[in-house]
């Protein structure tokens, strides 16, 4: 290839990279925060993915005890100290962030695709089979989802497929009501009507139409609600409903380490909570940004 174009190439792939003034990239490059966030969390991803290879100590990590290195104060040996079976803390922490992230996006994915579909079919068809839908809806809307939550993971065996369960369980009807009132306003437009006209059946007009549509609020609110996932799962095991040991969990970790503050290891609880914190505000963040970029009213507010 000549160097001129090679430089063509390098130029066009500039250009492409490169974010137009006024488009939705641009407008979330300038958002720093949002850019931070999402950095955060590939980081976290990627560390809670290479925990085995980043920590020296990854038994621990999965639950192995060290007991002669039980509660041992931050050092360059344990970075984070250890924990009261002698498990290095920061193997711990990566390890939970696997647990963390995992029933995190499991929790909105299932959230995300039983809600969606269903208030889908609720807007677009309407009449007795939107009715019957969203009476459902508000029956699991009427108690507080972390108590029904609660409820069914106490009747369930505690495990994180449980928790991932119980938790979706109670989340999909906000995504079903925020599906079926696009998909009220989308039925009405004047492409829909005419699929309808020329006789496209209802499933294929669901699919082309409606749920493209859909998709945009789905997943801000999706991205918003993820720190709240993973804060959900961490409460369940606070309280002992979630994820059982020895796998490693931020919430368990912060249950077993907070009577420890009072002697003086305050290391135990606090750096599970940190992580958790980190995460939580990241993710939050990360959805801030998105929902101003998604939405030009607000983009105009925040020039």
């Amino acid at each position: 290839m000549t160097p001129i174009g090679l430089r063509e190439r390098v130029l066009g792939r500039w250009r492409w990279m490169a974010a137009e003034p006024g488009s939705a990239s641009w407008y979330f490059k300038r958002d720093r925060l949002a850019v931070f966030s999402l950095i955060v969390l590939a980081i976290l991803i990627m560390m809670a993915v290479l925990a085995p290879l980043i920590t020296p100590y990854p038994e621990q990590g999965r639950g192995s005890p060290s007991i002669m290195d039980k509660l041992k104060p931050p050092s360059l040996e344990h970075p984070m100290g250890t924990d009261p079976l002698g498990r290095d803390l920061f193997a711990r922490v990566l390890f939970g962030a696997r647990t963390a992230l995992i029933a995190g996006f499991s929790i909105q994915l299932i959230s995300v695709l039983l809600g969606t579909a269903l208030g889908a079919i609720a807007g677009y068809f309407g009449g007795i089979v939107d009715e019957t839908i969203m009476r459902v809806t508000d029956v699991f809307l009427a108690f507080p989802p972390l108590l029904l939550a609660m409820t069914i993971a106490a009747v369930l065996k505690p495990s994180l497929v449980n928790s991932v369960i119980a938790i979706s369980i109670t989340w999909w009807p906000w995504y079903a009501r925020i599906a079926r009132a696009q998909a009220v306003s989308v039925r009405e437009r004047d492409y829909v009507r005419a699929a309808v006209g020329i006789g496209v059946g209802d499933r294929m007009i669901i699919i082309r139409h409606i749920l493209p549509n859909l998709m945009t609020p789905i997943l801000i609110q999706a991205t918003l609600d993820l720190g709240a996932a993973i804060l959900t799962v961490s409460a369940l095991s606070f309280v002992g409903l979630g994820v059982p040991p020895p796998t490693a969990d931020w919430g368990a970790m912060i249950s077993e380490g907070r009577i420890y503050i009072q002697n003086g290891r305050w290391w135990v609880p606090t750096f599970p909570g940190l992580a958790l914190f980190i995460t939580i505000m990241a993710s939050n963040l990360l959805g801030d940004g998105i929902q101003v970029v998604a939405n030009p009213q607000l983009r105009r507010g925040s020039q």
